[in-house]
């Protein structure tokens, strides 16, 4: 069956100048590996014209239908703090943009479709681990409503690709996203001086994301704090799930509010906020506990390029962006409370408690998200499961008593509890045994069994409790890597 999109590419239509026609590399046999049917409906995809020659063709990149406007997007970005003045897709093309059933924009965009001119002397190329890991968390952080982007499909290209493990089946990504435009975007024509393209990216960014605001006075400064609140959300977000990014870059921003990139992403298990697992991360500049302080950074760098914009005098547009900027850090304060308050179950925010909790979790190895799972049993005044957490006995008592003291109403607080603290996530050791047996043994369905439970995260089922107890003690510590 021959596949068919109506594709609406206002990205390619709109902005001319801000990127680099491109096409995907042909591949010798590209397969689907796994393609997530709900997505593809909602987008009204023809699953199987996707699953036929025409839709494999454009999962993998190397034939893309009638329509398709393939590109490399141009951007910049900050490093690991270094600035970088040109980054761009270099081994990823956006296929283009369609409206979902409800008339929704989505981009449809390829990693690891083959080298591009931004490449800067990478092989353009994606194996298969680093591909099943982005699918896996992405799919779990949708299900547990963190703005993402989406899993379409992942495919093997019938290629192998060397890497740091040997040759590893090579593999591309096909995501959806609200957009791929990022705080690097902006720095890209920033640091050029080009001000008209500038503008025209800030007129279309609005357009798709912030409407309400085209033709406003002050659209860049407001523009700014949208972004800003986005992402102090997002992340406080991150941070009530032990969710540590990796490579909180500016390029890797989004304006959509979106986590993207998923390369060398972990799920905290014992609480430290010092926690890293990116292989690149030496310094521990993107720790679980640095990312509401890297985020507000970069925000600060989409403010730098936004200046002229804001304001001609630059004195005004560095005092009005300081403040927006000030006002996000507040925002980010009141949502973390808000996120760690339902976590608790608690009616209200209470700060002090969240972080008394916290200095008694410090030095205990207690698992993160078995605290949560182990808190109702405590209202029933069953103190031992959460207990069994710690290291030392009795050191949560006394918190355990403040925290029942300010749940007047156990039975609601149980209900809030549980819509909000998963009992299964990407557990690491289940991860990298998930990842290993698809990529070295050809075995999915270690993988597909981890997908299944990590897509429905609050549901408990027996038999599965494996996928929801932290690792054995004697487990290899994680290192995770981008997969470049």
């Amino acid at each position: 069956m021959s596949l068919s999109i109506p594709f609406d590419n206002s990205y390619a239509q709109e902005l001319t100048g801000l990127y680099v026609p491109w096409q995907g590399q042909d591949w010798s046999d590209p397969q689907i590996v796994v393609l997530n049917e709900s997505l593809a409906h909602a987008l009204g995809l023809d699953l199987d014209a996707l699953r036929g020659p025409d839709g494999v063709g454009m999962l993998a990149g190397h034939a893309l239908p009638e329509g398709a406007r393939p590109l490399a997007q141009a951007y910049a970005g900050h490093q690991f703090g270094g600035f970088s003045a040109q980054l761009g897709d270099g081994r990823a093309i956006l296929v283009g943009e369609v409206l979902d059933r409800d008339g929704a924009r989505w981009d449809i965009h390829l990693k690891g479709s083959g080298r591009t001119p931004f490449a800067r002397g990478g092989d353009g190329r994606a194996v298969l681990g680093p591909v099943l890991r982005e699918y896996l968390v992405s799919e779990a952080m949708a299900a547990l409503g963190v703005p993402t982007t989406r899993a379409l499909a992942a495919c093997t290209t019938g290629d192998k690709v060397l890497r740091q493990f040997g040759l590893e089946p090579g593999a591309v990504l096909a995501r959806v996203a609200a957009s791929h435009i990022r705080v690097g975007t902006f720095q890209f024509f920033a640091a050029r001086g080009e001000r008209d393209k500038l503008n025209l990216l800030l007129d279309y960014a609005i357009a798709r994301h912030d409407p309400d605001l085209t033709g406003t006075e002050g659209a860049a400064l407001q523009f700014l704090e949208r972004v800003g609140r986005r992402q102090a959300c997002l992340v406080a977000q991150w941070m009530g799930l032990g969710f540590i990014h990796g490579v909180m870059n500016t390029d890797n921003t989004t304006i959509s509010g979106e986590t993207i990139d998923y390369g060398p992403c972990a799920f905290m298990d014992q609480f430290d906020p010092a926690t890293v697992f990116s292989s690149i991360d030496q310094m521990g500049r993107y720790s679980y506990g640095n990312q509401p302080a890297i985020v507000l950074w970069n925000l600060a760098r989409l403010a730098e390029a936004l200046l002229p914009l804001i304001d001609p005098q630059e004195d005004r547009a560095i005092r009005l962006a300081s403040d927006v900027i000030s006002r996000v850090g507040d925002a980010y304060q009141q949502e973390w409370e808000q996120v760690f308050a339902r976590k608790l179950g608690l009616e209200a925010p209470d700060a002090d408690l969240v972080e008394e909790m916290h200095r008694i979790w410090q030095d205990q190895d207690v698992d993160f998200t078995s605290f949560f799972l182990a808190l109702p049993a405590t209202l029933d005044g069953d103190a031992a499961p959460l207990q069994s957490l710690f290291k030392t006995p009795g050191r949560a008592d006394a918190w355990v008593q403040r925290y029942r003291a300010a749940i007047p109403d156990p039975a609601a607080a149980k209900v809030r509890m549980q819509s909000v603290n998963p009992v299964y996530i990407p557990r690491n050791h289940l991860v990298e045994e998930a990842l290993h047996a698809a990529s070295f043994d050809g075995d999915l369905a270690p993988f597909r069994a981890l997908l299944a439970r990590v897509q429905a995260p609050f549901e408990p089922l027996a038999g599965m409790e494996r996928y929801a107890r932290p690792a054995p003690q004697d487990a290899a510590a994680v290192v995770t890597y981008c997969g470049t």
